[in-house]
């Protein structure tokens, strides 16, 4: 996991078979510039860690450079115990990862049903049961599966998003800024079927902006800066803590 403590002064026990372990990763978009500068991160199964921090933290390129859309340049990330930090993305989705980016994350002109099958391409079994799955999971899915993915809102197109991911039916979802541009009420019907994708058995990494109510909802969080990572802790530890909550959540701490 996230290697300095909520007081900075203590180790933390790394957790025991982690599904997603990352160990000093350097990575960034320019040759001779990491933008993670020594990321150290652990993510059990069926576990959801939300990564938090300031804009320019990191936190969406560690999100690709898991995705296998970004080569770290030092550091290992270790996924079900083999080494994936050198796999092309389309190895990564083999591996058992699914990303889903924070924009084009849908086939606009296509409907909600084709996106599904779009998902599941590489798969070469019946996709009638994996569809049925994805609209039990969500259901407002299901009322508007003929429906083309452009016409849906922002919150159905995340849902949508996520449906397409789990197609796969991945051991770990990474989400990028999943809540973004969405109003309040369209961000807490999102948040409620990423717990419940946790509750099915899917690990989840969550980047978010909105850092208050990932970190309330999440097992553990972790908090970025400058391309490392700063506090990590359970998710109400990490609310509690005044030094998160002044400079990273704007508030004071969650009584």
């Amino acid at each position: 996991m996230c290697a300095v403590s909520l007081d900075s002064s203590s180790a933390i026990a790394p957790i025991s078979d982690p599904i997603l372990d990352i160990r000093d990763v350097h990575a960034g978009y320019v040759p001779g510039l990491n933008i993670l500068q020594g990321v150290n991160l652990s993510v059990a199964p069926g576990e959801l860690v939300a990564i938090i921090g300031p804009n320019g933290a990191g936190k969406s390129t560690l999100a690709k450079a898991i995705a296998g859309l970004l080569t770290p340049n030092q550091g290992s990330i270790t996924f079900q115990g083999q080494n994936i930090g050198h796999l092309p993305a389309n190895e990564v989705v083999r591996q058992g990862i699914c990303y889903v980016p924070q924009i084009s994350n849908v086939f606009r002109t296509l409907t909600v049903e084709e996106n599904l099958e779009m998902g599941a391409f590489i798969l070469e079994v019946p996709l009638k049961p994996l569809k049925q799955k994805i609209f039990t999971m969500f259901p407002r899915l299901a009322e508007r599966r003929t429906q083309q993915a452009g016409t849906l809102s922002g919150g159905e197109r995340q849902m949508l998003a996520m449906g397409k991911a789990l197609m796969l039916e991945p051991k770990l979802l990474v989400l990028d800024e999943p809540s973004a541009a969405l109003s309040p009420l369209l961000v807490m019907g999102v948040f409620e079927q990423i717990r419940a994708v946790v509750d099915s058995g899917t690990a989840v990494v969550l980047v978010e902006q909105n850092a208050k109510r990932a970190l309330e909802m999440a097992d553990r969080g972790c908090v970025m800066e400058a391309g490392r990572d700063r506090f990590t802790g359970l998710g109400r530890e990490l609310l509690n803590n005044p030094k998160v909550a002044e400079l990273y959540l704007g508030t004071s701490a969650v009584s």
